[in-house]
């Protein structure tokens, strides 16, 4: 990043004057944890003690029988406390609101995820919390919202535009603005303004930097490739920037490709959808928007990869080919999910499950002595019922309508 927080072309701080002086601060307290060795320790530590890292790496040793090819090894971040990367951000971020005294955090959320860590992060800090979501993410995630609001926070549904991942956004912005004296942003994905791109993926990249030192101890050398989800890019940041460093690994981001490019329901931005060039909140990347610059609603089965804009560092990668997108559709997530729970036992998140697709298509086709990491953002619990919905499971639609009858009679 140089001095302006641009990628290349891309990034930037494009904000109101009156954010200024609080961005100002912000960049310099991260400036300043960055180069002080004790920060890095002090975050190391409460991730060790309060999470569960370093998150295992697990050999998928039934799907690579089943495909052939290459071994197929898993990063376990669904089991990092909340279920899902969206810790590691969350609580770096929360040891900078204490150094910087504000009593008060907002956050927005796609998934629930990021408001989930965040409402836990408020809870252990003694924080006040608000979490914007997206009035179509609340219904669909709603396990999240239970868990958020039972830890003290205030959840507000946005009603506005498409009512998902971007407008969640503009709320908090929004918010911010009129409360800058006491509340930090805790932006949850590798997108805005400088310097959250940059912060964002610093805190992310414990994710690859245990993963490269997994796969040596396990594999003997580094993967041929690393797969991750691409909705704003936090977890594929945290697991990109370590293997950047390795010329001979291929890092592949997986787009939600919702119901085909050609459909107009997806979110494809890098992997030749119809994105270009825009600044819209606080940054400038590539968006999905139409010939006046208006954002395009967007699709995806997966909550946390429905979002018009990705982020700029990794809008950069694309332009340098030093990662390689694809997309995959709901349908193919949906079989990836269902293959991955019946030979491993484990329940990918519907965002990580694009990787798993990405990765099922391409496995076969390497050497036995490769291996491949799939980066598994997040664990599918808070999906149970998007996932039992997208597979008609009878036996779910009884008990859903049964309960619903309960409640009502109460």
């Amino acid at each position: 990043m140089d001095k302006k927080g641009f990628f290349g072309n891309w990034g930037g701080a494009y904000i109101p004057e009156v954010l200024y002086q609080t961005f100002q601060e912000l960049q310099k307290e991260y400036d300043r944890c960055r180069q002080d060795p004790a920060f890095w320790e002090e975050y190391l530590t409460l991730m060790s003690t309060y999470s569960c890292r370093p998150t295992p790496l697990t050999h998928a040793e039934n799907l690579s029988n089943y495909f052939g090819g290459a071994q197929i090894y898993i990063k376990r971040e669904d089991l990092n406390h909340t279920g899902a990367h969206k810790a590691n951000n969350v609580m770096g971020q929360g040891l900078l609101v204490k150094r910087m005294g504000k009593k008060r955090v907002i956050a927005e959320t796609g998934a629930g995820q990021h408001g989930m860590a965040t409402a836990t992060m408020a809870a252990k800090f003694g924080l006040e919390c608000t979490i914007y979501m997206g009035e179509e993410d609340v219904l669909r995630q709603r396990p999240n919202v239970f868990w958020m609001e039972k830890m003290g926070a205030t959840v507000i549904p946005v009603k506005d535009g498409s009512r998902t991942l971007k407008d969640a956004i503009n709320e908090a912005f929004r918010d911010w603005v009129t409360n800058v004296d006491d509340t930090h942003y805790v932006f949850g994905t590798a997108c805005g303004p400088a310097p959250f791109p940059e912060m964002v993926s610093w805190f992310q990249s414990i994710i690859g930097i245990e993963a490269a030192e997994q796969i040596m101890k396990y594999h003997g050398k580094m993967p041929a490739k690393v797969y991750a989800c691409v909705g704003g890019g936090s977890n594929a940041m945290g697991i990109f920037k370590r293997f950047l460093e390795e010329k001979d690994v291929e890092l592949v981001g997986v787009e939600a490709g919702g119901h085909g490019a050609d459909s107009g329901a997806h979110a494809i931005r890098l992997n030749g959808g119809d994105a270009s060039p825009g600044v819209a909140q606080g940054y400038k990347t590539m968006f999905l928007q139409d010939e006046d610059g208006q954002m395009k609603h967007t699709h995806s089965v997966a909550a946390g990869l429905d979002y018009v804009g990705v982020s700029p560092i990794l809008s950069d990668l694309w332009e340098k080919k030093q990662v390689r997108f694809e997309s995959a559709t709901d349908d193919e997530v949906m079989k990836a999910l269902d293959l991955t729970m019946k030979k491993e036992g484990i329940i990918p998140a519907l965002e990580s499950s694009h990787a798993f697709a990405g990765a099922f298509r391409e496995v076969a086709n390497l050497s036995a002595d490769d291996a491949i990491i799939i980066n598994q953002s997040g664990r599918g619990d808070k999906d149970i019922f998007t996932i039992a919905h997208a597979f008609a499971d009878p036996s779910w639609k009884k008990f859903i309508i049964d309960r619903g009858k309960e409640y009502s009679a109460q």
